[in-house]
């Protein structure tokens, strides 16, 4: 390779984002080189949803995305749709099927879409350079951007940051897109793992953790906002604390030392029938009552737990009402290496929302996890990354 070379675009990441905003540039006549310090293409794509890839979600709409602006994303969003995500897969012949909630997967595996990106980029005449370690990027005097790298010296009039965040380290995220936004004078939004299962306290662990495995559904709430954060899906007990995706969907929301509410019942009554004048009315009967609803191992643990002194009219109403607002506050979370996505990023009030370009600095971009805008579990991310890319790909 020469000492040094010359592209239109060059991107930073070769993720979900890096690769569509590659594609996309290389098809309006731009050349166009993909820099990536990993060995393969695509590889948190590969170990998502599972191995099938939640590549987006029906429901899509701004509303299911966390930002500090959260008008920001409307315009990117717009502009590449689930539905032209879908019209792109089908183009590929790739099955997929709605699994719940609007959540798309592959059928098979989620190195299909890798295999997309890839064949998408190559008739795009795209080069994709893996296993090239950024060491330093400048702007020269010629109003070039410089990306010195262990291939050599890259040059570009456009630069894209779509090095994505810093959950899962063990897939070899790092800090950079972060790193190259503060050298440039960017604000970054604190950053914090989202996505992500709690632990719990000590305290808490001993009642819980012998009942690891099981699961049930619930409506999760954050007890600190307004308008509260809600979502009614699975929770899992683990042996550290708590996961499912009812947990990673509020664990988005929660500030350290905040608790959470849990409607361990949604929309039923549980405890109503021990009302009557004839009935039983002791930790048994609550006990079977509540085995109705939740596994039986953690109906009875439940119900030992918060058992009232006397079982009077009051106290039934009392302990039907902390089923359905179960205050719960987590000791931490399980941190960047369980964490789906990271939340926070470069600030979107440095960036221009249709092009996702700086406001500071013409030519430089940012995209995907690596901004300030984080979507639930369940395919937003995945469709957060292919419209940003779009929309970038149309100026860069």
């Amino acid at each position: 390779m020469p000492t040094s070379t010359h592209f239109d675009v060059l991107i930073l990441g070769a993720g979900a984002a890096g690769l569509m905003c590659a594609f996309e540039a290389g098809r309006r006549g731009r050349t166009v080189a993909v820099l990536d310090h990993a060995e393969r293409a695509g590889k948190k794509i590969l170990i998502s949803g599972g191995g099938r890839c939640n590549f987006t979600n029906l429901n899509t709409r701004p509303e299911n995305f966390l930002s500090e602006n959260p008008h920001f994303a409307k315009s990117a969003l717009s502009r590449f749709t689930p539905e032209d995500m879908i019209a792109l897969v089908e183009k590929h012949n790739i099955r997929y099927h709605e699994k719940t909630l609007g959540q798309l997967f592959c059928d098979r595996s989620a190195q299909e879409i890798v295999a997309l990106l890839e064949r998408e980029c190559n008739e795009a005449g795209v080069r994709i350079l893996t296993g090239t370690t950024i060491e330093s990027v400048t702007k020269s005097e010629a109003q070039h951007f410089a990306v010195a790298t262990s291939r050599g010296l890259f040059t570009s009039d456009s630069l894209v940051v779509a090095t994505g965040g810093l959950s899962i380290p063990k897939m070899g995220a790092t800090g950079l897109g972060y790193e190259i936004a503060r050298q440039f004078g960017l604000n970054i939004i604190p950053t914090r793992p989202g996505l992500v299962p709690f632990t719990l306290s000590t305290d808490d662990l001993q009642n819980w953790a012998d009942l690891s495995g099981l699961s049930a559904e619930v409506i999760a709430a954050d007890s600190t906002k307004k308008p509260r954060a809600t979502f009614r899906e699975k929770m899992l007990i683990t042996h550290r604390g708590l996961s499912g995706p009812a947990i990673l969907q509020i664990s988005s929301y929660w500030n350290p030392g905040d608790p959470i509410q849990l409607d361990l019942a949604p929309n039923q009554q549980v405890f109503s029938h021990l009302l009557a004048p004839t009935a039983r009315r002791d930790t048994t009967a609550a006990t079977n009552a509540l085995r109705s609803i939740l596994p039986a191992r953690m109906a009875e643990r439940w119900v030992a737990l918060n058992s009232p002194e006397r079982w009077t009219n009051s106290a039934l109403e009392s302990l039907e009402a902390t089923l359905h607002a179960w205050p719960l506050r987590p000791a931490g979370t399980e941190g960047y290496a369980k964490a789906e996505v990271t939340a926070g990023g470069v600030d979107t009030c440095e960036l221009d929302a249709k092009t996702m370009q700086s406001r500071k600095l013409p030519g430089l971009y940012f995209i995907g996890e690596v901004v300030d805008v984080t979507g639930w579990l369940g395919g937003y991310n995945f469709q957060w990354a292919w419209a940003s890319a779009v929309s970038a790909a149309q100026s860069a």
